[in-house]
Formats: structure tokens, sequence, C-alpha cells
């Protein structure tokens, strides 16, 4: 008889949604899940942890003392009230209807929150049913044309957080925020600064250099994992058998000279070059360094 070849286990038909809840907009309220935006397929090399001496997989079990291992499904979150002694807890007994839901407070201008607070957490919210896709997409394409931001909390990991829900790309993202006290302050880390006067020849020459060196058409998707590419590549040498050799410093650094003269040469160096400016960007417009203002409601 043939050998039967062991089939690859089927994928599933998307990814798995973090949590679901009501999306409320004053009155009005729908369906959403919530899907992490950030992938981590595609380029991404996984390692394991080896022992040094036979190339074993380092493993980390979960065990019981009285029934050894356990499954995921059989732990339970549990709070020492005595020494040896639990009480299990279930969290979502705390959380009521409306702690069960995701309510918008108020609609602010994307300027007026600061990246600082965004904590990196980015979750698609897809609407969850038949009845959630008509005022998902009213309300995606109101936020889009207000150029707006929707500001609420949510109960999420069992925490409140602080998030906001914006448009992208005509779909509704939201995004989880650090509250204030979990911000330091700058002057707590970087200390006193130096005064700069408005007329300071070298902030005129940083300012020039930035503007020269500015692009009104950037592509972020032109950017690529470079290092990820070197692993593989690494990785491959490795199986060949062939053997790795350090890049040579394509360029030699400059030595270490003064702002003023650093500044200059920067300058000097963009003009006769153009290095700052990738091949089709257009020349940049002067559009001032402040902050962009704000929209004027109707």
């Amino acid at each position: 008889m043939p050998r039967k070849t062991k089939q690859a286990p089927t994928k599933s038909h998307g990814p798995r949604s973090g949590w679901k809840g009501i999306l409320r907009f004053g009155l009005v309220s729908f369906a959403v899940q919530a899907i992490n935006a950030h992938s981590r397929e595609g380029d991404t090399v996984a390692f394991h942890q080896l022992h040094a001496k036979c190339h074993s997989r380092i493993h980390y079990k979960k065990e019981c003392p009285k029934h050894g291992a356990v499954d995921n499904r059989e732990i339970v979150s549990g709070y020492e009230y005595a020494k040896g002694k639990y009480v299990e807890i279930e969290l979502d007994e705390l959380r009521t209807d409306e702690e069960k839901a995701l309510t918008i407070e108020t609609f602010i201008s994307p300027d007026e929150l600061d990246p600082i607070y965004f904590d990196g957490r980015m979750y698609y919210l897809t609407p969850d049913g038949n009845a959630a896709r008509e005022p998902y997409a009213i309300f995606a394409r109101a936020l889009a044309n207000q150029q707006r931001y929707g500001f609420g909390q949510v109960v999420f990991s069992g925490k409140e957080q602080v998030v906001v829900v914006r448009p992208y790309e005509d779909v509704l993202n939201m995004a989880m925020l650090n509250y204030t006290a979990e911000i330091r302050s700058p002057q707590e880390v970087v200390g006193e600064l130096v005064a700069v006067r408005s007329a300071d020849k070298k902030l005129k020459l940083a300012e020039q250099l930035i503007d020269s060196w500015s692009e009104d058409n950037f592509d972020f998707g032109e950017y690529v994992d470079h290092y990820a590419t070197k692993v593989k590549e690494l990785i491959e040498a490795k199986l060949a058998g062939r053997k790795v050799v350090a890049p040579v410093e394509e360029e030699e650094q400059p030595d270490v000279i003064n702002l003023m003269d650093a500044l200059r040469k920067s300058v000097e160096r963009h003009k006769s070059t153009g290095s700052g400016q990738r091949k089709g960007a257009k020349k940049p417009s002067r559009r001032g360094t402040g902050r962009p203002a704000k929209r004027r409601r109707a």
C-alpha cells in the first residue's frame, strides 16, 4: 500500500478577533470586532532557544504539581488571600453591559493628539453582522470627511484603555493610547536644555538643511526590512556550509567637526549632490514650521 502523506493543517479563514463589543456614537450603536492590525507573518524570521551542547529545543511547560501538564483552557486566574489558599476570579463578572462597549465620548482633530500617547497596539474594527455594515460605513466616511478621531474608553485585556477610533482607507482603526500619567515628562529625562536664540546662525542653517532635505511625495511603502533579508542570507549560507564574511563599510565616517561646520557642509553637500532626495521626488514647498492649522467648524 502506498504510504499516506501527512496533510498540512488547513489555514483559518482570517485573523482571529481579539475583542467583540458595541461601538457607540451618541445614540447610535452597532456591533464590531477588533482584529490586530499588525501582521507577524511574511518576512519575519523566528528563532528558537536551543541547548548549546546538543541543539535540543528548550521547552517551557505549564504543570500542576498534582495533575501534571495542563492545557491553557484549564487555567484560571486566582487571588491568594492566605498562604496557599486561593479564590478563583473571573474578571468578566465585573463588566457591565456599558463596560462591554466602546463608547466615543468626544471627537478631536488629529493634530490635538501627540504621537507619544500611542502605545503601538492597533486594531481594525470590523462590522459584526449584517446589521452593523451600514452604520459602520457611514461613520467611517463621516470621520474621514470631517478629519476627526473618535476618543473614548474601553475595557480591553483586563484593563480600562483610552483609545481613538480613526478612519484608515475606508475602514475604522482603533489605536490604544497611554494615559498621561504613564508618560514620563521630557524634562525629567533630558534635563535642562541649552537656550536657542531665534537669530542664531546655526538654527538658520539647520532649518535650511531640513527644508532642502524635505519631500512632499514621501512613500513609506518604499522602506523594507533589509536586516531580515540579511538574516535569511546568513541562514542560507550556514545551511550551505559557506563561510560568512562581515560586510565592509563602504563609506568612511567623517571626522568630528564643530556644529557650525557640520551644518554648513551638510547644506553644501546636498546642494551639490541632491543626496537627501530620492529619485523622482518633487521640489518641496515652503509650508512653515508650525503645527497644522486646526479645521474650523462650520
